[in-house]
């Protein structure tokens, strides 16, 4: 059965774009054209995935996202028209696990769409492993509980700073380019939009102060951890 697909926008154009190359590809389509009723069809009507649009009538994409998280850990992809990188920092802050910058190339969303529903498919047929926790310094993460842990103390995490915290701590002194974590937290690979991993990244420092392990740098290549 085909994965449903909520997409939200007030441009009518947008929509009927993004359903045709959607459609093709055998996904199912949902429409929305403002925030209140977006939201009540996420949290009743259970999407696979929802495209959602920063500026609608009505509520706006930040706060569906932030009511949606609440409740629901549906994987969600923004749609933004602006170019500020604080649009982009707010909805990833929140929640989402992509953005993409109107205009955008349908094919890439349709591209990020099946790698993102790829890999919560993965994650879901992977079963449980034994309990091994790993550790950098006094940081400890425990896999299959997606519990990570400093000096004893449990941090919260999104799914994505989690995932990409995992391949930095499984890895620990290995340098990372953007592109690569790209690919292995993200599941896509593409040249471009490499700011998402920047904006994790910032993330991760900021909840992560007081261990030990830290993410580090390397100029104008990528990141690594180090304890």
């Amino acid at each position: 059965m085909a994965e449903m697909i909520l997409l939200v926008d007030d441009e009518q154009h947008i929509v009927d774009l993004a359903r045709m190359y959607l459609e093709q590809d055998g996904f199912g389509i949902d429409t929305a054209n403002d925030g209140k009723t977006a939201l009540r069809k996420i949290l009743s009507e259970k999407p696979g995935l929802v495209v959602l649009d920063l500026m609608l009538p009505g509520m706006d994409g930040w706060e569906v996202c932030r009511r949606v998280r609440a409740e629901s850990d549906v994987p969600i992809i923004m749609l933004t028209a602006r170019g500020d990188d604080i649009d982009r920092i707010v909805g990833l802050e929140l929640g989402a696990d992509d953005y993409l910058t109107k205009p955008f190339n349908p094919r890439e969303l349709v591209a990020r769409i099946k790698a993102i529903l790829r890999r919560v498919e993965k994650r879901a047929s992977t079963p449980a492993p034994q309990d091994v926790a790993l550790s950098v310094g006094n940081l400890v993460i425990h896999p299959e509980r997606r519990e990570v842990l400093v000096k004893g103390v449990e941090v919260e995490l999104r799914m994505k700073e989690f995932d990409l915290l995992l391949a930095l701590v499984e890895n620990p002194g290995v340098v990372f380019t953007r592109e690569k974590l790209l690919n292995v937290v993200w599941g896509y690979d593409f040249a471009g939009e490499t700011r998402t991993v920047d904006v994790h990244v910032a993330h991760l420092r900021h909840k992560l102060k007081g261990t030990t392990a830290q993410i580090e740098t390397v100029w104008g290549v990528g990141y690594k951890l180090e304890s």
